[in-house]
Parts: structure tokens; C-alpha cells; sequence
């Protein structure tokens, strides 16, 4: 089985108006799990960061 990107930075969603809630989802479920960040993966939010000023990150820890 091939590893799927998931991460924004190896893959976005294709219409672009959603790739701040795309964002804050995958940043979300990294929190909630405490999964760790590549570096690569740590730099991507970075970049729309300006575009998603609005966007708000809920997460809850996992028990």
C-alpha cells in the first residue's frame, strides 16, 4: 500500500478557498493526538499564515 500525503505540505486541496480550513483541521488533529511534526510539515502553515488570519484552530486533547 503507497503512504497517501496528507500533510500541506506535500498536498492541498484543489479549490483554494478551502485550504485555510484545511489547514486548521490537519493543525486541529496534530493537537488533539499530540502527533509529532516533520519539518516540512511544521513550515506549511506558515505560508498561509497572512491568508487565514480568521481561521481559528479548536481542538481538544485526546483522554
Amino acid at each position: 500500500m503507497s503512504a497517501c500525503p496528507i500533510d500541506p505540505a506535500e498536498w492541498m486541496p484543489p479549490l483554494s478557498d478551502v485550504h485555510c480550513r484545511y489547514v486548521g483541521e490537519w493543525t486541529a488533529t496534530k493537537l488533539r493526538w499530540g502527533l509529532s511534526v516533520d519539518p516540512a510539515e511544521g513550515d506549511a502553515p506558515a505560508v498561509f499564515e497572512g491568508a487565514c488570519e480568521t481561521t481559528v484552530v479548536h481542538h481538544t486533547p485526546a483522554p
